[in-house]
């Protein structure tokens, strides 16, 4: 049985990447080949290339399938001033209607229910009811238009500078859509139309599912029993085109490859449910829900072959996610490998592309 511990890894604070690549696909690679098991039960080290992210194409056979997330990041945190003029901060969490939201509220004392917020000096909310750990907030206008306009960009905790207008640019994904999410679908940021042009002439084929990334990424397990965890639940939608588009990839024999951990549980949550529901294992149906799913080692994934993911952040669901899927030790040689050659790390950092270990079990 893993405990958090297992899961931590020192990063030299140097390694976390605080800006963008100016060239999105210049980012570094780390190919890791799925490690051989021996009959005493043993695994032999991984197989690891040092990479280009340029050279993904020539790493995907003609055939495959590559799901990306087409969420789009909203301009979702406020700084502002309660009535009494105390200072809060507010990140939003999800939009549930089109002038009503969740939100985090960071402020000295919680405000009640029917007070009034005024953020970024611009416009005035009203404080609904709690949804915990949320609060309903309802604006005067419509939500995507007053966030659009006096929002800022909802970096990650450990980007340390404040957002630019570099930074919306390259903290968004360039085949983003739909509005929704308070972080980036990561792995996606490296992709460029080049590289989907080299891509589409290989022959690998390409579509699209949509996962409103929540503020919820980056909440810290707490607790070094993974079972006492609790995953923020965050809305997906599969199309029926994506559904088709993976049921011809398993007809030829091609392998589904994720584009990031998002693209990832949107797809095994799917599968999960249908299972719930009595249908096959693998089973796809399109769908609009909301997911928990909370992936460690000892998952049986159903869907998903490879994945393209970023470096994630130590004790984190996310790596505990990668390890499920490659196997725990070969992440941790892959992460001591990318330290040792100092790739960067996190949200603006460099890249992996994983093949699932048939033989993880637990």
């Amino acid at each position: 049985m893993y405990t958090l511990s297992d899961f931590d890894f020192d990063l030299p604070p140097e390694l976390i990447a605080q800006t963008a690549l100016t060239e999105r696909s210049a980012s570094r690679l780390l190919e890791v080949g799925a490690a051989d098991s021996h009959e005493d039960g043993a695994d032999s080290p991984p197989v690891l290339h040092d990479r280009s992210f340029a050279e993904l194409p020539g790493c995907i056979a003609p055939g495959d399938l590559l799901v990306f997330n087409d969420t789009k990041v909203l301009k979702a945190r406020f700084l502002g001033h309660k009535n009494s003029g105390g200072k809060i901060e507010v990140l939003i969490e999800r939009l549930t209607g089109a002038r009503t939201a969740l939100a985090q509220i960071r402020a000295s004392k919680t405000p009640p229910p029917g007070s009034t917020l005024r953020l970024a000096d611009a416009f005035e909310v009203t404080v609904g009811e709690r949804v915990e750990p949320f609060y309903t907030l309802h604006f005067p206008a419509d939500c995507l238009d007053l966030i659009e306009q006096h929002g800022r960009l909802p970096l990650p905790p450990y980007i340390t500078h404040d957002p630019d207008a570099y930074d919306e640019r390259r903290y968004q994904t360039v085949f983003a859509a739909n509005p929704g999410a308070v972080a980036a679908p990561t792995a996606g940021l490296h992709f460029d139309e080049a590289i989907l042009a080299a891509l589409d002439a290989r022959g690998v084929q390409r579509a699209t599912l949509t996962l409103h990334v929540g503020a919820g990424t980056f909440q810290p397990v707490r607790t070094e029993n993974l079972a006492e965890h609790k995953m923020h639940s965050e809305w997906y939608e599969l199309s029926p085109a994506l559904i088709e588009a993976i049921a011809a990839t398993r007809a030829r024999g091609g392998r589904v490859i994720a584009v990031g951990t998002t693209s990832m549980r949107a797809l095994e949550a799917a599968a999960r449910d249908a299972v719930a529901a009595g249908l096959p294992p693998g089973t796809l149906r399109a769908t609009q829900a909301e997911t928990d799913i909370f992936i460690t080692p000892g998952y049986v994934f159903q869907v998903v072959d490879r994945l393209v993911t970023n470096f994630h952040l130590p004790k984190s669901t996310l790596l505990m996610l990668v390890s499920a899927f490659a196997g725990t030790a070969t992440i941790r040689a892959a992460y001591r490998h990318a330290i040792e050659q100092r790739y960067r790390f996190f949200s603006y950092g460099d890249a992996m592309l994983l093949t699932r270990n048939p033989h993880v079990s637990a």
